[in-house]
């Protein structure tokens, strides 16, 4: 009618396997890009400001050992938003998840001081884990028997496990040796993660981040569950109409979301702080990051390993241009944010494609 084609939006039968590929890499040279607008209009030079976030996070062995640090709770809970967003599943509350799963794992150290390493260390990422799985049980129950949205759920629930965490911390955990700050007792050494020589990495939660990476890729590949997983997430209705059980793995898949959340929590507890502390100070945003590195990765367990070291890397960077630029705190958040932006848009370009619409479909 007005001599303009007609564009239609179609979602692609399979998505080319380079597509897949090639599609992360493009949204994150184009997040850089329009990040470096921002540094531009901001009147700082994109170029050494890129470089002092690669010299701060991978430019000396301090600071890519800060990296590692940082990659270790955006791998394990980035590793359970594969799992959930596989799914289909929206568990945006990762971050409540991780605090919920840090708060156990110090009720435990801090009532039972004298337990021997071999005794507490074992049941604190136990607990740890159950306690990220079953806040993680709460969205999903409601999304699968009454069809609450689990965004506004999970979300919600990230407010309450803040706020019990600083009833703690300011209230009957409060350490009397503390000085007024927000913290708990320190833990007994028995109760604190070793680490690798003088930095601050605490080896066995990378090594049980790695290995869990492996064992969720082969359950998701190689396995009837894992396939379940990908039916459902894909079409809810076939996989019931198949016999398959949505509420059933919708909670296994939140189980384990949820709990490798948890694990992320002890890992930051025992292994970097000694002490529960305010959320902030537990967690400066993990919880949320790792929606960003699981999407980087394609929802690939393995590929979450990978992610996570390049988030982590931009937090650390982050911090040095904060202190070397003059900039605000909040700015690694606008990075963050517009990053998930352009690997979600690159995602949903990968999955549908522009079709001009001939005259004769009209």
């Amino acid at each position: 009618m007005n001599g303009f084609p007609a564009l239609e939006v179609e979602k692609r039968r399979t998505v080319p396997r380079w597509l897949q590929f090639i599609a992360p890499i493009i949204s994150l040279v184009l997040a850089l890009v329009a990040i470096g607008i921002i540094f531009q209009a901001l009147g700082i030079d994109p170029l050494f400001a890129y470089e002092e976030i690669f010299n701060g996070a991978f430019g000396s062995s301090y600071g890519f050992s800060e990296t590692v640090v940082k990659s270790i709770p955006l791998m394990l809970t980035g590793i359970g938003l594969t799992l959930a967003f596989r799914a289909r599943f929206w568990n945006i509350g990762a971050e409540g998840q991780l605090l919920i799963g840090a708060t156990c794992a110090t009720g435990l150290a801090l009532a039972f001081p004298d337990w021997p390493r071999w005794l507490i260390m074992p049941l604190m990422f136990i607990i740890g884990f159950i306690g990220g799985a079953l806040w993680g049980i709460i969205p999903a129950l409601l999304k699968a028997r009454w069809r609450v949205d689990e965004v506004i759920t999970s979300l919600m629930l990230v407010y309450i496990a803040s706020n019990l965490v600083n009833y703690l911390v300011y209230g009957p955990w409060k350490g009397p040796e503390e000085m007024g700050f927000p913290y708990t007792s320190k833990f007994s050494e028995a109760a604190q993660l070793p680490r690798l020589s003088w930095t601050r990495i605490h080896y066995p939660t990378l090594i049980i981040g790695i290995v869990i990476a492996v064992v969720i890729y082969l359950l998701l590949t190689r396995t009837k569950w894992g396939y379940e997983i990908r039916v459902t997430g894909e079409n809810p209705s076939a996989a019931r109409y198949a016999g398959m059980s949505y509420l059933k793995t919708l909670l296994l898949v939140m189980i384990i979301s949820g709990g490798l959340a948890g694990l992320a929590g002890v890992g930051e507890v025992a292994g970097i702080h000694f002490r529960l502390r305010y959320p902030e100070g537990i967690s400066p945003g993990y919880g949320f990051t790792a929606i960003i590195v699981a999407w980087l990765a394609r929802l690939n367990p393995i590929g979450a390993v990978l992610t996570s070291l390049l988030l982590g890397g931009l937090l650390v960077g982050g911090d040095a241009i904060q202190i070397s630029l003059g900039l605000p705190g909040a700015t690694i958040f606008v990075f963050n944010g517009t990053i998930l932006l352009f690997v979600l848009g690159g995602d949903l370009f990968a999955r549908y494609r522009i079709r001009v619409k001939s005259k004769t479909e009209g």
